[in-house]
């Protein structure tokens, strides 16, 4: 089995603890007009092939590369696996890592938790980050593409049964930038025990606008930039509720 990656490089903090090396899978199964790597959507790349490559990986190449970088991996660092959606590439993913783990590398993967068999990963993943796009089902749905029952019950499960977990919100004017949307997040998450679990919000940037040119593909958001205030009260009432906020 291999594993299709679009990108990879080094990155501090933003995709895990410490210095990372970072491999993009190719293909999500969700299409949020805002996404900042566009180029990782489709699963054989079309229309952006020629200026984003893909290389195939087994799992023993990944060792191979993570231990001739091991002197990288400072400040608790490792490996991260991210997209695209890196579950769409399932047993060949938990292939890599449960190799990686094997050798004593620090892993974390970065998804949209919505593959139904994400909690079997849990054992083999140190850092375990997802994103929450949407508290509402149809507004998640006219977002992404699909609901987010599973997205709901693997963020049950990660609660419950994961000791490291980061859940990231993008926030968009718009979508879901409003005190109701932010009361609704924290009324679905009051209902668990957050105690290992810290949260983030991600305002609306543009950062892929010129990629989707790239692609010849529309870049629909319009006015998307949030207002600051916008970020203070959801880090408020998030606090106000007992849930840890960070910023990496």
């Amino acid at each position: 089995m291999k594993l299709n990656v679009f990108q990879k490089g080094f990155n501090y903090s933003q995709d895990g603890q410490g210095n990372r090396l970072v491999y993009h899978l190719q293909g999500c199964n969700m299409r949020c007009p805002w996404c900042s790597n566009p180029e990782g959507m489709f699963s054989e790349n079309p229309l952006c092939s020629k200026k984003k490559p893909m290389y195939e990986y087994t799992a023993e190449d990944i060792v191979k590369e993570a231990h001739s970088c091991k002197i990288m991996f400072f400040d608790g660092g490792g490996i991260t696996f991210t997209g695209g959606e890196p579950t769409l590439q399932f047993n060949a993913l938990k292939g890599a890592l449960i190799a990686l783990k094997k050798d004593g590398f620090h892993t974390a993967i970065e998804c949209n938790a919505s593959h139904p068999n994400l909690p079997s990963l849990f054992p083999y993943v140190d850092q375990l980050i997802m994103d929450f796009k949407h508290w509402d089902g149809k507004t998640h749905l006219a977002i992404t593409g699909i609901g987010n029952d599973t997205v709901k019950k693997n963020i049950e499960q990660a609660f419950a049964k994961h000791k490291n977990v980061l859940i990231r919100t993008v926030l968009v004017h718009g979508v879901n930038d409003t005190v109701s949307d932010a009361e609704n997040f924290v009324s679905f998450y009051k209902k668990f025990d957050t105690g290992h679990a810290k949260f983030e919000f991600l305002p609306y940037h543009e950062y892929g606008k010129e990629k989707w040119q790239q692609c010849n593909r529309e870049y629909t958001v319009k006015n998307g930039f949030i207002k600051d205030e916008t970020l203070k009260i959801y880090t408020k009432l998030y606090q106000d509720n007992g849930l840890t906020v960070v910023r990496t």
